[in-house]
């Protein structure tokens, strides 16, 4: 299977999960809008949700994955399902250990942690830990979920942990349905929805379990030990975690500052819905399929291989990023309106301020997604610290320009310091991979970048233009259907006028589509469980 088949089996589940999040928020905005309770949710939520990323995915699919793969090489199957339950043991007890001390603890990390500009404000600070309390388990199954996605992810079967996070969101979305069929108000909304996300949980660890079964890992219960293996496991998983869900750690700081607002954390958590989708769909399918292969080749002295991959993996990035944000920056506004504009957030006027939200989000989607691209190359050298390192220093960043910043912009102003510490990131992991000699540079693709750069300007430069005369078609007081319209005429026009002129520009090629086709036939040989 070639890289970019690859990516596009990760991409498509997670196109569609995010598909049906835009779902689920146009649903929440129509009922909470940006008031209290959606506040509250988005609050309780953010903390288990970044706890995930941080445990979950940042050390599991950092430092698991190589460790995982080591195991097969060296010991076969039965080594690998060794190594998964030892660690499985270890990581269940401390999984219990750390919810039953969180939620115990609750009261005292909302009102420090989570959202302390909520303490002036009793009803939502009780509702907050309220919810909080009931999702935070979640962590419990997203956590043993995410070893199992690692498995399957080494084991070259990308499809079924893709396909998990999909249920989140059909089941909100049944949620939210049945509020509105019932009239339930939105307390009762802000409730039901909680209790939706823990049972999320439960299915998205069956679907996997189930998946890891049927790819031949068994995994049974084994008494918690400090083995060999788990011992560097932990040594990687700490910093791996930090580097790994540094866009949440910053997420969570923004959310802990912008609580002192009304509004400010809906505002910014609707926004954010609209730039994942890039940034997921591109951003996570490279990381997921980029870091076994990587692992892979470099375990097997192949350095030619493992530049070829980091190279396309940058190529396909920014062939798909650099408009996506483009687009984000200058369409922003018609975006929210179409997305949200209607019930209690066309109520509140919150399209605006969420707007303004998106395009500077919109500025820092490359970098977050070139994060994701660079990381593996230190990840795969089983190098945790360097990235731990860069990603301290980002967040101090973020924090400091998100303090500066708030007093004067608001909500805004935490999106500028996200995008600032994205780029420094960036640029940190790029510039010690070099200066290492573990990035091998490619003349095309030094060519190629200023290229795209420039289709993507003009495309947005374009889209800037267009909607100056089609500003009737867009504005609030058109119809949902007119404005949807326009908005996928200029989306549809934006990528056609786009990859003309990256084929015209050479930002683009035949042949580099076809090379990243056909790559990858010979690993495929090695692939002890191909995906059906």
């Amino acid at each position: 299977m070639s890289l970019i088949k690859k990516f596009a089996t990760v991409a498509s589940g997670t196109l569609m999960s995010r598909v049906l999040g835009f779902t689920r928020e146009m649903l929440m905005a129509a009922a909470l809008g940006t008031g209290p309770v959606a506040d509250a949710f988005y609050a309780a939520f953010q903390f288990p949700n970044t706890f995930r990323r941080l445990f979950a995915e940042g050390a599991f699919n950092t430092a698991f994955v190589p460790l995982f793969a080591k195991e097969i090489e060296a010991g076969g199957m039965d080594g690998a399902k060794r190594f998964s339950e030892e660690v499985f043991g270890v990581l269940f007890s401390a999984l219990i250990v750390l919810t039953i001390a969180m939620e115990l603890a609750m009261p005292f990390l909302v009102s420090t942690i989570i959202a302390p500009g909520f303490t002036g404000d009793p009803e939502k600070y009780n509702l907050t830990v309220a919810l909080a309390t009931v999702m935070f388990p979640y962590l419990v199954c997203m956590s043993l979920a995410s070893m199992m996605a690692g498995m399957l992810n080494s084991l070259r079967r990308y499809f079924a942990a893709a396909i998990a996070p999909v249920f989140l969101n059909v089941i909100l979305i049944g949620v939210l349905y049945w509020a509105w069929r019932s009239g339930a108000d939105g307390l009762a909304v802000g409730h039901w929805m909680a209790w939706g996300v823990m049972a999320a949980g439960v299915v998205q660890l069956a679907i996997v379990w189930v998946a890891a079964r049927h790819a031949g890992i068994s995994i049974g219960f084994r008494r918690p030990r400090l083995t060999p293996g788990v011992k560097r496991l932990l040594l990687l998983a700490l910093p791996a975690a930090v580097t790994g869900g540094i866009t949440q750690i910053n997420t969570l700081i923004g959310t802990a500052i912008a609580s002192t607002q009304a509004s400010a954390v809906s505002s910014l958590a609707l926004a954010d819905r609209v730039y994942q989708l890039p940034l997921g769909v591109v951003g996570i399918a490279v990381a997921i399929v980029l870091l076994p292969e990587l692992s892979r080749a470099l375990k097997s002295g192949n350095e030619v291989e493992a530049a070829n991959l980091q190279n396309r993996s940058v190529e396909f990035t920014l062939f798909l990023t650099l408009p996506a944000a483009a687009a984000l920056l200058v369409m922003a506004e018609p975006i929210v309106r179409v997305l949200y504009e209607r019930g209690a957030f066309a109520a509140n006027n919150s399209t605006p301020t969420v707007a303004a939200i998106l395009a500077i989000f919109g500025l820092g989607l490359p970098a977050f997604v070139l994060i994701k691209a660079f990381t593996p190359g230190y990840f795969a050298r089983e190098d945790t610290k360097t990235p731990m390192v860069f990603a301290a220093v980002s967040v101090a960043v973020n924090v400091a320009t998100a303090l500066a910043l708030f007093p004067s912009m608001g909500a805004p102003g935490i999106a500028v310091a996200s995008a600032v510490a994205g780029w420094l990131n960036a640029g940190m992991l790029l510039f010690v991979l070099v200066r290492r000699g573990h990035w091998g540079r490619e003349a095309a693709l030094m060519k190629r970048i200023p290229r795209l750069v420039l289709s993507a300007a003009l495309m947005g430069a374009a889209l800037w233009y267009a909607q100056g005369w089609l500003a009737a078609e867009l504005s609030s007081s058109a119809r949902l259907v007119t404005k949807a319209a326009t908005l996928a005429l200029l989306s549809g026009a934006g990528a056609v006028l786009y990859f003309a002129l990256a084929f015209a520009t050479g930002g683009a090629d035949i042949g580099m589509i076809r090379r990243n086709m056909r790559r990858g036939g010979k690993a495929q040989v090695t692939n002890p469980s191909p995906d059906p």
